[in-house]
């Protein structure tokens, strides 16, 4: 396992506690992957950091990469939401991350980035 990419609902899940998630996050961190999480997924799940201390201690960790929304990375988002005919920005974040990083992707919404790109690789939690 390279490592994994989060879409929002994990993240969720996570600062709630939810041992599945839990025990995927070390599974990867064990075997030496890469957390990657896509600004905007961030953003959909972080409201109270002072709160949210599982999140909060992920995004700290040295293996875990929060990716910005940057123009490169707008631009591939703008042309699959182009080509999926789809509209939800982050969803679209979540996958151009996770193509790029070649990992596979944790998600809640599994239908929702299957609209974006059929032939991801996903774990739905």
């Amino acid at each position: 396992m390279n490592g994994v990419t989060l879409d929002a609902g994990p993240l969720i899940q996570l600062d709630r506690g939810r041992r599945q998630v839990i025990a995927l996050l070390a599974l990867a961190t064990e075997r030496g992957g890469i957390i990657t999480i896509p600004g905007s997924a961030l953003a959909q799940a972080i409201r109270d950091p002072a709160r949210q201390a599982r999140l909060a201690r992920l995004v700290r960790q040295p293996r875990t990469y929060v990716v910005p929304l940057d123009k490169v990375d707008a631009t591939n988002v703008g042309r699959l939401l182009a080509a999926s005919g789809t509209s939800d920005i982050a969803d679209a974040h979540v996958v151009v991350c996770g193509r790029r990083a070649r990992q596979t992707i944790v998600t809640s919404d599994p239908d929702d980035l299957r609209a974006l790109d059929p032939s991801i690789d996903l774990i739905t939690v």
